[in-house]
């Protein structure tokens, strides 16, 4: 099976990793810096389950160096997808499957404007990963899983026994992917949302009373949102979101929190700004969304 990773960043580069290490061919579609260190060093992860590296990996900024391949992993942020979608035609075969691990809940549509709705696999991932500098991969806990659609499609249940052989990947098969990304869409902005606007790793958010109960805010009022598109979430969902939170490391920030602190383009429109859309759109207040949207939407573009 040849895999071809869309965006070599923290969820690209560790999944790609993971799989080439054992053994898996995998090419990585990388820029910059980042690039070139790949190309001269390899990729490095280091992480709580135990540092790997590969000295050697396929990498390219040009898709048509690789060509058709069984599955392209798109890990890239969200402002980057259509671009990215633009991009995909020298990898992708009429077999091909088109992996869309991006946050929120629009990639599947802007990558339907390049390829075939058909051959789009949605799914989530938990990992926590960034890259820490180029060529070097960090994680951040231990969480390793893996979410897609698509548990009766032949190529997608090979890319599962495939993943199934690489260490720091749980790959769980769906019916319903759908309300998986629901789920991680309200549970991630109101993760970063928080993170960014205040500053903040998770810790000292739940631990201070106002704090928590703004992040608790931004988690109820996207259940709304949730309810309101017609994917309502568990009852027991305010629950499970708390116990995530308070599973993973106190010092965690969101890949959006990182990405302010360092000046860089952030995913906030996709996020807190897409909640805020929808709120209209339905007729569902958020206020604590809007204002996470509108206070961040200055640095949206970053200045690094």
């Amino acid at each position: 099976m040849r895999i071809a990773m869309m965006g070599s960043g923290g969820i690209g580069g560790y999944l790609g990793l993971r799989l080439a290490k054992s053994g898996a061919d995998v090419s990585f579609i990388a820029r910059g810096a980042h690039l070139q260190a790949m190309r001269d060093n390899g990729l490095r992860l280091e992480s709580p389950l135990g540092n790997v590296d590969l000295p050697r990996v396929t990498a390219t900024d040009d898709p048509a160096e690789i060509g058709k391949v069984d599955i392209v992993v798109v890990a890239v942020k969200l402002y980057d997808c259509e671009a990215a979608g633009s991009s995909l035609a020298p990898l992708v075969g009429t077999n091909t499957r088109v992996v869309t691990l991006l946050n929120g809940i629009d990639s599947a549509d802007i990558l339907a404007g390049f390829v075939p709705r058909a051959q789009i696999v949605c799914g989530t991932t938990y990992v926590s990963s960034y890259v820490e500098a180029p060529g070097l991969i960090k994680q951040a806990g231990a969480m390793t899983e893996v979410t897609l659609g698509g548990r009766s499609d032949p190529v997608i249940e090979a890319f599962q026994d495939t993943c199934g052989k690489a260490e720091g990947i749980d790959l769980l098969l769906v019916d319903d992917v759908d309300q998986q990304v629901w789920s991680k869409f309200v549970l991630l902005s109101a993760f970063s949302g928080a993170t960014s606007l205040m500053r903040s790793s998770i810790g000292p958010i739940l631990a201070d009373v106002e704090s928590r109960q703004f992040i608790d805010q931004l988690r109820d009022e996207g259940m709304a949102i949730a309810a309101a598109a017609g994917h309502p979430m568990a009852d027991d969902f305010a629950q499970q979101a708390t116990s995530l939170w308070q599973r993973i490391p106190g010092e965690t920030k969101s890949s959006m929190a990182n990405d302010l602190a360092r000046r860089k383009r952030i995913e906030v429109a996709w996020l807190s700004g897409r909640m805020h859309s929808l709120g209209r759109e339905f007729g569902v207040p958020t206020p604590a969304h809007t204002a996470v949207y509108r206070a961040l939407h200055l640095h949206a573009k970053g200045t690094a």
